[in-house]
Order: structure tokens, then C-alpha cells, then sequence
């Protein structure tokens, strides 16, 4: 049990540069107690003591703002920063070394029976705000961008934004010999619309500049803005 919390503990600190010390993490970091309240209610949940196993889950949930449900199955080195909002589903998994952000659901679609909510995969970052429901799965060290909603399976080294979620980067290489397989640039993400409007805007420089080669090459024409036969009139008045 010791070993557990203290692992709990390295991961906080790994992820997150504003813990200072580990009385702070074990007093003051509501992700690390729902983290811990969770591995006791999930061992009441594996020995069929379901209402008790609730019952830790709802006072996790009373105190932490987080609400996972007891039978979810939660890898090693899972961590929740800040947390508030975040909702797991009772048959969600998800694999080592995640990253949930705040007001992140992992949920089911519909009243189907078994298993109805997400697979996350290993080395996985959720973003805040994000909602991914149904019963497939999200690659590893796959990305999920803020606020998107994602509702059908993502392959592995994906990057996923928008409403609903598309994938708009796939990134197949290892990322370097130090890299430890957890990705926390989560605001680094490609915007899919601002690139579109970037496109949009660049062709419309392009027709302007056309447009005014054009104009410069036209011979000069006095009469466009009145016909030949206004002038005449004209000229007869």
C-alpha cells in the first residue's frame, strides 16, 4: 500500500511543476485522493461488495469533484490534474501512464448492456473539457484536444480535435531518446479551421493581386460609365 501511494506521489510531481513538496500532494491535490479513494473502491468492487464500493465512490466524489466509477479499471501512473468535473464510466479502461485534464468524460452512448464505455490506451493525454463516448478505443500515446468530442475509435500516435473529434496529425516516429512516452503539450495542438481560413486568405491576396495586374494592363476607357448612345443624347441637348 505504501509503495502505491508513493508512486501516486512521483507522478505528481513528474507532471506537474507546481508541487512543491509531498505534504502539499498528500493534503491539498484533490486528482491524487480520488486517485487513492478509487484503488479501495474498485478492491470492494472485485469482491462483489458493491454497495460499499459506492459508497467510497460517492464520498470521493463529495470531497474531490471527481467521479469514477468503481468497477473503471485504471493502469499504473494514471494522473488528474486538477480534476473537477471528470466523470468515468463503470467499464472504462484505461492503460499507464494517462493524463486526464478537468471536466474530461470518459462515457457510454445509449443503455446498452456490457461494456459501453471507452479503452484508453498507454501514454494517452485527454485535455480539458474533453467527452469520449462509446465503447471503443483511443491508441496509445495518442492526444485528445480540448473540448473535443470523440465518438469512434482512434488509432495510435493521433492527435484528435474538434466537434466531432478528427484526426488531424498521425505521428508514427519515436520522439527522441529521452522521451518517457508521456506527452503533456497539450496546447500544442493543429487548429483544422484557422488553417482553412489561412488557405481561404491566401487565395484571396492571390485573386487581389491578379484582379489589379489586370487592371493595370486594360486600356483606359472614358465612355464605360456612359454609353455611346447617352453621349449622344447628350450632346444633342
Amino acid at each position: 500500500m505504501f509503495e502505491a501511494i508513493k508512486r501516486e506521489i512521483d507522478v505528481v510531481f513528474a507532471r506537474d511543476p507546481a508541487a512543491r513538496s509531498v505534504a502539499e500532494i498528500i493534503f491539498l491535490y484533490p486528482g491524487f485522493h480520488a486517485i487513492l479513494m478509487h484503488r479501495v473502491a474498485h478492491w470492494l468492487y472485485e469482491h462483489r461488495r458493491y454497495f460499499t464500493a459506492r459508497l467510497v465512490s460517492h464520498l470521493s466524489r463529495f470531497l474531490t469533484g471527481i467521479e469514477i466509477h468503481p468497477g473503471a479499471k485504471i493502469g499504473k501512473n494514471f494522473f488528474i490534474d486538477h480534476g473537477s468535473g471528470i466523470v468515468i464510466g463503470e467499464t472504462t479502461e484505461i492503460g499507464d501512464n494517462v493524463t486526464l485534464y478537468q471536466g474530461v468524460t470518459l462515457g457510454g452512448s445509449g443503455k446498452e448492456k456490457g461494456k459501453r464505455h471507452p479503452t484508453i490506451g498507454n501514454n494517452v493525454t485527454i485535455s480539458a473539457g474533453a467527452k469520449i463516448l462509446g465503447s471503443f478505443k483511443v491508441g496509445d500515446h495518442s492526444k485528445i484536444g480540448g473540448g473535443s468530442v470523440v465518438v469512434k475509435e482512434v488509432p495510435p500516435y493521433c492527435t484528435v480535435v474538434g466537434v466531432p473529434g478528427r484526426i488531424v496529425a498521425r505521428e508514427g516516429i519515436r520522439l527522441g531518446e529521452d522521451y518517457d512516452g508521456v506527452d503533456l503539450d497539450h496546447n500544442l495542438l493543429p487548429d483544422p479551421i484557422t488553417d482553412a481560413l489561412a488557405v481561404m486568405q491566401n487565395k484571396i491576396d492571390e485573386l487581389e493581386r491578379r484582379l489589379a495586374s489586370l487592371q493595370k494592363e486594360a486600356p483606359p476607357d472614358e465612355g464605360i460609365q456612359y454609353p455611346e448612345w447617352q453621349q449622344r443624347r447628350a450632346g444633342n441637348a
